[in-house]
């Protein structure tokens, strides 16, 4: 029977400590079901969209048996591992394991590119309970046999479609190759696409499948949106978007390149809001400052990168905004669940305009849904409301063009002074 209360789980004392005093009483479905698996020693296969609680299904569960069977670990050495794709990621798992071992000895170290190696090297000089990292920097401080990973007894890779999507399927093949063949392995993921599963098998011993939702879902709470609009029109949109949020209100616009953030942030601050761009080309540093302010209300406009945007938990967002849709439809999914956690509700809006119509095909397929298309709005190219079907075969070559010549007739606009 599924526990209805993280009381009923048999976890140790201290950490039901700390769930008490964060008022965390009720078990999300996720948890739920993956932490007595895990506690009984099983491998893991579990899916369910970002925002349900992944971090704490598995974080608990080997918090507990570092408890219950303390040893010292040797120099250089991590009893537990967790691979993540980004370092907002990888912060965001360090945070969780303070939260839920408030009252354990246990000791955790990130590890990831961005920064200075040495903080690292000196973290690790002496073994650690439970070592966070990203592939590239691991890989790195391994072959510089600053980190051996032979006495790793918990292997838990996070976000495997986004690692996958990354290109990071190589480094984790290889850091998998180091690590010792008897260990408890979990798998956590948004999405179980073939390449995943797959994956998965190589690596996981009779694994237990824990799958929430469907294959591929979007957050149930979020209302999602389309605007048929053109590449120039996008920039007034976005900006009537933003006059509608109320104070107090965060919003996310994905960009899909670095110079498009740093482009949209300059051309947003100049219209009267304030925003700032993150993604993989700026320091850590400046990454944390800049997610800080947003997280304190401070700054109520995030321009970000889909690498950069991984990981980034903030409950008060209302709104995400795909000013670029996503060339990989699984994208879509993480991006619209930055918004719309933790039970709130939240908006999603994307724009299209008529070269990037292949992908909002994609992502209606992928999430088995129609997303409703916004016509009022000055922007509306008429005709792109309804997208023909796919011709055979995948790809763009001989797909009919919408009326118009294919780019759509614009709707005829009243201007807007841009907001002081």
């Amino acid at each position: 029977m599924t526990p209805n209360s993280f009381e009923a789980l048999p976890l140790a004392a201290p950490l039901q400590r700390a769930l008490s005093e964060r008022a965390y009483t009720t078990p999300s479905p996720i948890q739920a079901q993956a932490i007595p698996l895990l506690l009984k020693g099983r491998d893991l296969l579990g899916c369910a969209q970002t925002g349900t609680g992944k971090t704490a299904a598995f974080s608990l569960p080997i918090l507990d048996a570092l408890h219950r069977d303390p040893r010292r670990p040797r120099p250089k050495t991590a009893r537990v591992l967790v691979l993540t794709p980004t370092r907002e990621l990888a912060t965001q798992v360090g945070k969780s394991l303070e939260t839920y071992g408030a009252h354990l000895k246990i000791r955790h170290a990130l590890v990831f590119g961005g920064v200075g190696q040495r903080p690292q090297v000196n973290a690790m000089r002496n073994g650690v309970d439970v070592l966070v990292a990203c592939p590239g920097r691991l890989l790195d401080l391994v072959n510089q046999g600053f980190i051996d990973l032979s006495e790793v007894e918990f292997f838990v890779l996070d976000e495997v479609d986004r690692m996958l999507d990354m290109g990071f399927q190589r480094d984790v093949q290889r850091i998998v190759s180091l690590l010792p063949k008897k260990r408890q392995s979990l798998f956590f993921s948004a999405t179980l696409a073939p390449a995943i599963v797959k994956l998965a098998h190589e690596i996981l011993r009779d694994p237990a499948t824990v799958t929430i939702e469907p294959e591929v879902t979007t957050a149930e709470k979020v209302e999602q949106r389309v605007c048929m609009v053109s590449k120039e029109d996008k920039r007034l949109l976005l900006l009537e978007q933003l006059g509608r949020q109320g104070e107090g209100e965060l919003t996310i616009v994905f960009s899909r390149t670095k110079h498009g953030a740093n482009r949209l942030a300059k051309q947003i601050s100049k219209a009267g809001f304030s925003a700032e761009a993150i993604h993989g080309n700026r320091s850590q540093g400046q990454r944390d400052r800049t997610l800080d302010k947003f997280r304190a209300g401070r700054l109520p406009v995030l321009v970000a990168t889909d690498v950069a945007a991984r990981g980034v938990d903030v409950k008060a967002v209302t709104l995400v905004v795909n000013f670029d849709l996503p060339n990989e439809p699984e994208a879509y999914v993480h991006r619209i669940g930055r918004t719309g956690r933790a039970g709130a509700t939240g908006h999603a809006v994307s724009f299209c305009s008529p070269d990037e119509r292949e992908y909002l095909r994609d992502i209606e397929k992928l999430i088995r849904q129609e997303i409703p298309v916004e016509t009022e709005h000055d922007w509306h190219l008429e005709g792109m409301e309804k997208l023909q079907p796919r011709p055979s075969g995948r790809g763009r070559q001989g797909e009919p063009k919408p009326p118009g010549g294919g780019g759509g007739r614009r709707r005829r606009r009243r201007r807007r002074p841009a907001r002081a």
